[in-house]
């Protein structure tokens, strides 16, 4: 059985401070419960991760950074941040190639992909984030565009490589707008991708693969997602924000696992 996931990106909002309070709510309203098949992650800006990560020591709680450099550990990378500094700052896992940073700081597939390796390399768990635009599902080429930048993306490596990547499913049309796809369009782009998986690796690496969805994702909207049987688990953005919004989601997640 594929794990569970709930990551929140908290994109470019919070300090230090209400990152760490906003984290401790979530925490607190987990209780003591021990991780089960439900991974919690939260990814906030950069100068929030390392203290977020302390704080989320001995927890059941993960950290994720939202982007990092595709070249080295070290040099003269001006206002970059290395995979092996995020690891430093605490954090398992990396949002890459969300489709805010391919279209405001035009990151191409190509470039995506070395982020994809530089994070397995140096032992982050990538969060590969793909979607096509309204106009190329308008255009019935939505599966074109999303296959495309997953076989750039994982070009070059090898199925137990692969096997620790994430894989979430952003349509471009429903982030942040409040539209969001309905879950019988979700499971079918998420069964493309799995398929799709499996033609490039084989069906056993593509079964352990945990595939995502994001796009406004809400409370009340999470369950019929997680009811899909190729939906893995949420992305969310702005419904994280708040604590007990963001609970309400884990908890859906939950219960939907359980049956």
């Amino acid at each position: 059985m594929r794990p569970l996931y709930c990551v929140a990106n908290w994109k470019m909002n919070k300090t230090i401070q209400d990152s760490v309070n906003t984290t401790v709510g979530i925490i607190e309203g987990l209780g003591d419960e021990s991780e089960q098949n439900v991974h919690v992650v939260i990814a906030p800006q950069f100068l929030a991760v390392a203290a977020v990560s302390q704080r989320c020591q001995n927890t059941v709680v993960h950290t994720a950074a939202q982007n990092l450099c595709a070249e080295a550990a070290s040099g003269a990378y001006t206002g970059e941040v290395s995979a092996e500094m995020i690891l430093d700052a605490g954090a398992k896992y990396v949002i890459v190639g969300h489709s805010e940073r391919r279209t405001y700081y035009a990151e191409e597939d190509f470039r995506v992909g070395k982020k994809v390796a530089r994070a397995l390399e140096s032992g982050l768990v990538p969060i590969l984030c793909v979607g096509e635009t309204l106009e190329e599902r308008e255009r019935g080429l939505e599966e074109e565009r999303v296959g495309s930048q997953i076989k750039i993306a994982l070009y070059g490596l090898e199925a137990a490589k692969v096997e620790k990547i994430i894989i979430a499913y952003e349509p471009v049309w429903a982030i942040g707008t409040g539209k969001s796809a309905n879950a019988a369009d979700a499971q079918k782009m998420h069964q493309f991708i799995r398929s799709l998986l499996t033609r490039l690796y084989d069906e056993a690496t593509a079964t352990k693969i945990s595939i995502l969805y994001g796009g406004s994702v809400k409370p009340d909207t999470t369950a019929s997602y997680i009811e899909q049987p190729d939906i893995d688990g949420v992305l969310v953005g702005g419904a994280s924000l708040e604590s007990d919004s963001f609970l309400k989601i884990i908890e859906a997640v939950k219960e939907s696992a359980q049956g």
